[in-house]
Parts: structure tokens; C-alpha cells; sequence
């Protein structure tokens, strides 16, 4: 049986976006419009899916506080739990709660955010932290390390043949010839 992992990853999505150097290109869209905030959020999705890997439960919360018709939307895309507040409550409280519980629960706890103000509430909780651009450089390694795997090379092993100048191959392959 597969052993339950023990360590849970928390980002604050919008944050993330906003203050991580990775998604940088995301401060230049007009207002956050729909399709592009949505491939910004997949991609997100998918880096914070990739980090975590085998080693970390992930979870992503997004903020729709102030959407009245949010009633808390939760979904699991690519191995990472989607989560969105409900109205009336702030991701950095959904956050908050589920890191300390987590925390209460004996697991260890990595909160991604630039907010100071979760940073130090999930610190006091013993709950690890990492900043949105520390996240980016992270993935930016990430992606880098595995482009540098599939780039495998090998060196051609050169025979003696080719170390050699030509007038000593030829008479090397003159007294081989001989009869």
C-alpha cells in the first residue's frame, strides 16, 4: 500500500501571480481578463503540480470573496486541489485555517505567499513559508533541471585510429597488411 504523504504544499494563488517573477507577464493584462487569467491560472496549476511531485499534498487557493454566488468551488486538476473562498471569505483566511489545521494534524506545512501578514500568522504556527518569487525560482530550477535531462549526451569515444596523424596510420595499416 502506497504510503500517505505527510507534508502539504498551500499557495495563495492570486498573490502568487501577482508578486512572483515567473508570472510577471501577468501584471500587464488589462484588468485580469478572463481567458489569459485562465492560462496564467493553468499554468500556475501545473508548476505548482510539478514541485509538488510525490513529496507534497497540494493545494491552491484562489480569492472570490467578493463574487456573492462563490459558495467555495473545489476541484482537483492534475493532482493538485483547486480551491476557491466562498463569498464573504478571504483565501488568505481559507489559508490561515488550513494550514493550522494541517499543522494540528501533525503535518509538516509549506505556505506559498508574499502576504506579510499570512507569512507571520502560519509562522507562529510553526508552519514553513516561501515567498511567491522564491516559488518562481524554484519552478524556473525545476524546468530548467529537466530540460538539462532531456538534453542527455554522450561523448563519442574516439579510437586511437583517430588520435593519430595520418602518415603513422598509414604505415601502421602498411606493416598490418603485410604479408
Amino acid at each position: 500500500m502506497a504510503r500517505k504523504r505527510r507534508k502539504l504544499l498551500i499557495v495563495d494563488g492570486y498573490n502568487v501571480l501577482r508578486s512572483g517573477a515567473r508570472y510577471a507577464h501577468m501584471r500587464r493584462l488589462p484588468d485580469y481578463e478572463h481567458v489569459p487569467l485562465n492560462m496564467v491560472r493553468e499554468k500556475l496549476i501545473s508548476d505548482v503540480a510539478a514541485y509538488a511531485g510525490h513529496e507534497y499534498k497540494a493545494i491552491i487557493v484562489f480569492d472570490a470573496a467578493a463574487n456573492p454566488s462563490d459558495a467555495g468551488k473545489t476541484q482537483q486538476i492534475g493532482g493538485v486541489k483547486v480551491v476557491f473562498s466562498p463569498a464573504g471569505q478571504s483565501a488568505d483566511h481559507v489559508i490561515e485555517r488550513t494550514a493550522h489545521d494541517a499543522a494540528e494534524k501533525g503535518l509538516e506545512v509549506m505556505v506559498v505567499t508574499s502576504d506579510a501578514d499570512i507569512q507571520d500568522t502560519v509562522f507562529g504556527g510553526g508552519v514553513d513559508r516561501m515567498s511567491a518569487d522564491g516559488f518562481s525560482f524554484e519552478i524556473d530550477d525545476l524546468h530548467y533541471e529537466a530540460e538539462l535531462d532531456s538534453q542527455v549526451s554522450t561523448k563519442r569515444r574516439a579510437t586511437v585510429a583517430e588520435r593519430i596523424d595520418e602518415d603513422t596510420l598509414a604505415k601502421l595499416k602498411a606493416l598490418r597488411d603485410r604479408k
